[in-house]
């Protein structure tokens, strides 16, 4: 008789705490919703795809000469191509179970505590650092835009312009889920197409007018700064290939199956990649040759009302793209403090989680706002591993392809890339923000 009751109170308990996780999922921003459509996961790919790295991508280009960057970039953009179609095929590959967070599939590929700490530390380092990037492009982006408008703004510090991008980021942050972003994030993947073609169009300008003393090559006259400049660079294209951290994520927004309107949406957003990504590098590299700054748009002058509006869509981009790379880690975040923590769910814990996590990428790139070396850093030290071969590792481990079948080979080749880009880019990266240093004054 005492073992029935026993029994039936671990049944009462078990149901009560699957109801609890059931409402759980509801709540958190990743899951709540799953009324997305196909073209939704299109521009939130394209918002975390073409993001400010692509600014970057004609100073990579001096760093690592044409025929290295040309070739970077499209081995780049073939394996990260490669690898996001594997995240989208694994995401509903167990029947009836969906993987709906990176570390979800980690740890059905690796075991529940191995996969969990395999993949969140790598998947939160690119989230996080990729939103103290936009901390900085976002304040840097703007202080050009408003001193080109008016030498009223010269004097002004860019910290005062990443306080005030990291004030409407505690706004935007109280947005309680993926699908309430969908307006912010399809007007910043619209403003990232916008900038990039303008990028394009003025630099093409620039270059047919002044192209008699460009030179193309590399920018450090040193072997070993030629070295550090092209672990810098593959860095910096790791870097821009930055979606697959938020991939798994932004597939949980759709209703199952959720294969087919992923995939469609990924084609179109890496058909949009491939126009903005070729276009930029290779005309910001041909108008300015090896003195182009590692951010373009900080090159161009002229036309002055089109550089101050391109400037002012990277701000408004950034302003989305922030949001969409921070809410797979508001989503850990609250999950801990509600599961571990044992805080009620609901308006208060998100608007104190959310807002220390906005306060500290603020303060940290107002501390180092080093545009070309963070990229180089961040890119090689973990955006390559989600990017590049953690979902080749992945697929390896689950569906185990014959031995030099195409699929065999295609993993072990990205594997390869990205380790090297891993061990090499943070290198290039930590020297170039050394250097950087040198000249800079903290808070200025």
């Amino acid at each position: 008789m005492d073992s029935l009751q026993e029994n039936s109170a671990n049944t009462s308990n078990a149901n009560t705490k699957t109801q609890q996780q059931m409402d759980l999922e509801k709540w958190l921003p990743v899951t709540a919703s799953r009324e997305a459509k196909w073209w939704y996961s299109a521009f939130h790919n394209v918002t975390a795809v073409v993001g400010a790295g692509v600014l970057g991508l004609p100073f990579a280009m001096s760093q690592i000469g044409w025929i290295g960057g040309m070739t970077a970039l499209t081995v780049s953009w073939l394996i990260t191509l490669y690898s996001f179609w594997q995240l989208v095929e694994l995401h509903e590959s167990v029947p009836g179970k969906r993987f709906d967070r990176y570390t979800e599939l980690g740890q059905h590929a690796f075991g529940e505590k191995l996969g969990y700490w395999v993949v969140m530390p790598q998947q939160m380092m690119v989230q996080v650092a990729t939103d103290i990037l936009y901390m900085v492009t976002g304040g840097k982006s703007l202080k050009k835009s408003c001193d080109l408008l008016s030498s009223w703004f010269d004097g002004v510090r860019m910290t005062y312009f990443i306080v005030f991008f990291a004030i409407l980021q505690l706004i935007l942050s109280q947005s309680p889920n993926f699908n309430s972003l969908k307006i912010v994030s399809l007007t910043a993947a619209v403003m990232s197409v916008c900038y990039s073609m303008i990028a394009f169009v003025a630099s093409m300008i620039r270059g047919i007018h002044h192209h008699e003393h460009v030179s193309y090559g590399f920018r450090s006259h040193k072997e070993a700064g030629i070295a550090f400049d092209i672990f810098n660079a593959l860095g910096t294209f790791a870097f821009a290939f930055a979606a697959h951290s938020v991939s798994l994520e932004i597939q949980a927004t759709i209703p199952s199956p959720s294969k087919k309107p992923m995939r469609r949406g990924v084609i179109v957003a890496y058909a949009i990649v491939a126009i903005c990504y070729y276009s930029v590098s290779i005309s910001g590299f041909w108008a300015f040759g090896n003195v182009v700054e590692d951010d373009v748009l900080i090159s161009l002058e002229k036309p002055r009302w089109l550089i101050i509006v391109a400037n002012f869509m990277v701000f408004l981009h950034v302003l989305g793209s922030y949001q969409v790379f921070a809410m797979p880690v508001f989503d850990l975040i609250e999950a801990h403090l509600v599961q571990k923590r044992n805080f009620t769910p609901g308006v208060p814990l998100r608007l104190f989680a959310r807002s220390a996590y906005v306060v500290i990428t603020a303060f940290i790139g107002i501390c180092i706002p080093f545009f070309g070396g963070l990229l180089g850093f961040f890119g090689g030290l973990a955006f390559s591993s989600t990017s590049y071969f953690l979902p080749c590792i992945v697929w390896l481990v689950l569906r185990r392809p014959k031995i030099w079948s195409f699929h065999w080979i295609a993993c072990w080749v990205s594997i390869f890339v990205g380790v090297l880009i891993t061990i090499l880019a943070p290198i290039g990266g930590m020297r170039l923000i050394i250097v950087s240093a040198k000249s800079y004054k903290m808070f200025s």
